[in-house]
């Protein structure tokens, strides 16, 4: 009767403003956890490399973390939509600063291996409940601007932290990062329990165990994977991943010490400006994705990135790297959360915390996999071969997705059903399974 009495406005907005104290909310809890792993990026290759190893097994030190994610991201998914998305939020930071200490007291690679798997499973624990409850908390036309502001939230702290790892690194040695990243997931773990409520509704838990029980989950997973967008959007997360670990994290550090003679301090802080030019390009390109569909903002991005990518390869110069890595950055920000919004228009209701557990887990594989591919390459051929392999596969990710997806009026947001999503369209996982 109360609420009757309320006009349906002032309701609105009410929701409005409690969807966006979440947003806020999560994207606090995103800037710590995110600023510890960008502590690290410029040092976690040189730290590797004075345990004598080749630039092929400097690459599984990324790789080891992103494994545990790829193991994880499903059966985490799954969990979360049983569970709900608070306690993974809460684990993820903690179980990352376990293993962020534990590298840091690594005694050799083998150590320092194990311990990136264990950091790497508390990243898939947080990363996997972010976004399933960005999802629970936006729509079809919004979502690619909610995924955008946590993602400018992630940036941030990547670009913070770059700067202050190479500062800390030169300052104290290259373990004391890894210390500093453990007492940062400490607080957004602690944070997380003090500030972040469930999404994850007692009517959202019965209608996804009615659902799974209806259909099983063996139908949702059959769709998914025969599903021609989906199959698209996952080649476009391959991309990105395997060129975020494998150019970004691996190839430009020691590009930049081995032919420019870098240090890490000055490494870290061209870091720290690649995100920063995304932190500033992420929102506009997130409302790009909500209000003119998904592929005006993925397809270009590989355009532009894999041109980066073929520039870093014949730098020679610091003027060439610099323009190298602006173009990568420009071209990683135009794309944004474009990839997660699409594989969230596409997710079943019932099973978000699946479709955006396996999305995840084909970006992982990516992360894998580029290392040690890109590392043997170059060890045997060159840096320029290196990134030319890269720059091919960003160009196929880009014109797999253009050829593919078709996208009109009225966004497929859920199986078999439409929903309007900013004037772009896309067909379903239901109607591209049947």
């Amino acid at each position: 009767m109360r609420r009757r009495l309320i006009p349906s406005g002032v309701r609105n907005r009410f929701a409005l403003m409690q969807e966006h104290e979440r947003l806020f909310m999560i994207s606090v809890s995103t800037v710590l956890v995110m600023a510890g792993q960008g502590v690290v990026s410029p040092v976690l290759p040189l730290f590797a490399k004075e345990f004598g190893v080749s630039t092929a097994t400097i690459g599984l030190t990324l790789s080891a973390f992103a494994l545990a994610r790829l193991i994880l991201n499903v059966p985490l998914g799954v969990l979360s939509d049983r569970v709900g998305r608070k306690p993974l939020l809460i684990a993820g930071p903690l179980v990352t600063a376990v293993g962020m200490v534990g590298s840091g007291l690594a005694g050799g690679i083998e150590d320092l291996l194990a311990w990136r798997f264990v950091a790497g499973a508390g990243s898939a624990m947080y990363m996997t409940g972010a976004i399933v409850y960005l999802t629970d908390i936006s729509t079809a036309e919004t979502r690619a601007r909610f995924i955008g502001t946590n993602q400018a939230a992630l940036l941030v702290g990547v670009s913070i932290g770059p700067a202050v790892g190479g500062l800390l690194a030169d300052a104290f040695g290259l373990r004391v990062p890894f210390y500093v990243v453990g007492v940062g997931a400490l607080v957004a773990g602690v944070y997380a329990y003090l500030r972040i409520p469930e999404t994850l509704t007692p009517e959202m838990r019965t209608a996804n165990e009615a659902e799974q029980q209806r259909s099983g989950k063996k139908r949702v997973w059959v769709s998914l994977l025969r599903s021609p967008n989906f199959a698209a959007v996952s080649v476009v997360m391959f991309a990105i991943f395997f060129t975020r670990a494998a150019s970004r994290q691996t190839l430009v550090p020691l590009l930049g010490t081995a032919r420019l003679g870098l240090s890490a301090g000055t490494l870290g802080g061209i870091f720290s400006a690649m995100a920063l030019i995304q932190v500033v390009l992420v929102l506009p390109a997130a409302t790009l994705a909500d209000r003119y569909g998904r592929k005006a903002a993925i397809v270009p991005s590989g355009v532009i990135v894999m041109v980066g990518l073929l520039i870093y390869g014949q730098s020679d110069t610091i003027a060439i790297f610099l323009l190298a890595s602006v173009l990568v950055s420009v071209g990683t920000s135009v794309a944004g959360p474009a990839p997660a919004a699409f594989a969230a228009d596409i997710a079943p209701p019932t099973a978000r915390g699946l479709t955006m557990g396996l999305h995840r887990t084909m970006g992982d594989v990516g992360f894998v996999v580029g290392p040690p591919l890109l590392g043997w390459l170059a060890d045997n051929t060159s840096f320029g071969w290196g990134f030319a392999a890269n720059a091919i596969l960003m160009g196929l990710a880009a014109l797999t997705f253009a050829v593919v997806v078709r996208e009109q009026r009225g966004v497929t947001g859920r199986c078999g059903s439409e929903a309007r999503d900013g004037g772009a369209s896309t067909s379903g996982v239901g109607t591209d399974a049947a």
